[in-house]
């Protein structure tokens, strides 16, 4: 007789402060990024990108706390940020209109692109590294190619009734949160568009790791779980507060939780399937605007007041303290 396997350990979630990068750049918008160049390879979430109000990106090692390089060629605030899948390039989005693509070894701008009406709020590399998907308070999306010197986007989404706030990109998808209330996702494969209705203005939207659902936070203070093929509502998030700025929203490593950041200085954890809060985490006294959960550790980067900070788990040991 085959004895049942014991049960998983329940995920941990991140709950202690073990590092403080002092960014000056306004509130900071963290992102995982992979750069492994600097200063030696190093596999995914051992870097990180910072960018905002100071017109420059910068790159971190978090776990450190060390700052390892600037980029600088934005005319004006840098609002998001991201690293390619090959380590190689990073591209950004700023109020100066503009999505820059650079060079993560020289921190040289390899190219602008323009063609935005307004301020480029997110931005996001397709999986190959070859195009970059940027989103703006222009209402649309433009996906622009990486080889190419052409100036124009290879392709414009303008289904959009106001501002796009969040982009995320699958191998084969786009998925899009629009301050008009609607979460839109397009199929690259079969070339249909997917619309769910929310009602209140999106703040942020990302992929379960699965691929199966979507998340999708608000400015009326709720987080939602949406089916990613049928729209079907799977679960309500509330406790935080979100009625004014442009909020994160996360999930896990593992998909059990789902996270939100908050006006209210704090973080929120809830768990997926059962709805109720599992963690309460206090940041600081401002606005907590941006998040950034590791790829496969429970270990998150928040934004605030100036700073970016890494929470771990409970049982973290920081190398040099005692077992």
């Amino acid at each position: 007789m085959a004895f049942p396997r014991p049960r998983p350990a329940r995920p941990e979630l991140p709950r202690q402060r073990v590092q403080t990068l002092q960014c000056g750049q306004g509130a900071g918008v963290p992102v995982w990024g992979v750069p492994g160049h600097v200063p030696s390879p190093a596999a995914d979430g051992n870097y990180c990108l910072t960018c905002g109000s100071d017109k420059t990106l910068k790159l971190w090692n978090p776990h450190k706390g060390t700052a390892l390089r600037t980029y600088q060629g934005h005319g004006y605030e840098v609002l998001d940020a991201a690293g390619s899948s090959d380590n190689s390039q990073i591209c950004s989005g700023g109020a100066d209109k503009s999505v820059a693509l650079w060079d993560v070894t020289t921190g040289q701008v390899v190219r602008k692109y323009r063609g935005h009406a307004g301020k480029v709020n997110c931005v996001q590399f397709n999986e190959e590294g070859t195009v970059i998907v940027s989103g703006s308070i222009d209402s649309t999306v433009r996906c622009w190619d990486c080889r190419s010197r052409r100036p124009d986007p290879i392709q414009v989404l303008d289904e959009a009734k106001d501002g796009i706030s969040s982009v995320k990109l699958s191998a084969y998808e786009i998925l899009t949160g629009s301050v008009d209330g609607r979460v839109r996702r397009y199929d690259l494969r079969t070339g249909q568009l997917c619309s769910d209705y929310i009602g209140s203005p999106i703040t942020s939207v990302c992929f379960s790791k699965d691929g199966q659902c979507v998340l999708a936070a608000s400015l009326d203070s709720t987080l939602r779980l949406l089916d990613k093929d049928t729209g079907e509502l799977l679960g309500e998030y509330t406790g935080h507060r979100s009625t004014t700025y442009r909020l994160d929203c996360v999930l896990n490593e593992h998909d059990t939780h789902v996270g939100c950041a908050s006006e209210d200085g704090h973080v929120y954890f809830w768990d997926l399937v059962e709805g109720s809060l599992a963690l309460s985490l206090p940041v600081g006294q401002g606005v907590v605007q941006s998040l950034a959960f590791h790829p496969r550790l429970p270990c998150l980067l928040v934004a605030t007041q100036g700073q970016v900070t890494l929470w771990r788990e409970d049982t973290f040991q920081p190398e040099g303290d005692p077992d």
